[in-house]
């Protein structure tokens, strides 16, 4: 495996992990947003990944490819809040199904999934600085 391709891998996972990071922020601001019904209340969004074979393209590995980001099927929290001014006619409040403990922990994962990564291009950029010195002396 190249240094080149240790950097593709690595950048496509640090892109990813931005997405991820991405998600988890819009999770968060909308964690206390209420809404009248279900269909206007905020849905937790995810995103999937997957593992993209390079082996076809002249490299050897793979690269990670955000496929879509889509809603948590979680259910929605309710609560009895008469006289919240977005109560539907049974008095219930709709709230999202985020999570906030989750989204942290998720956070957490992601910031090291990324520092990683740029640990890794670091280290790439150290041996290829390494090599230049190699060729001239």
């Amino acid at each position: 495996m190249s240094l080149r391709d240790i950097s593709t891998i690595a950048g496509s996972a640090m892109s990813a992990e931005t997405v991820r990071l991405n998600t988890i922020a819009s999770n968060l601001a909308n964690a206390q947003s209420a809404a009248g019904n279900e269909k206007n209340t905020y849905h937790a969004r995810k995103p999937v990944f997957a593992a993209i074979n390079l082996r076809g393209e002249g490299m050897d590995g793979a690269r990670v490819q955000v496929l879509d980001v889509v809603q948590s099927t979680e259910p929605l929290r309710k609560a009895y809040e008469p006289g919240n001014p977005l109560a539907d006619g049974e008095g219930m409040v709709f709230y999202p199904n985020v999570n906030p403990v989750e989204e942290m922990t998720d956070m957490l994962a992601a910031s090291r999934a990324f520092s990683t990564n740029v640990e890794v291009l670091t280290r790439v950029k150290g041996m290829q600085q390494d090599l230049l010195k190699m060729g001239q002396g």
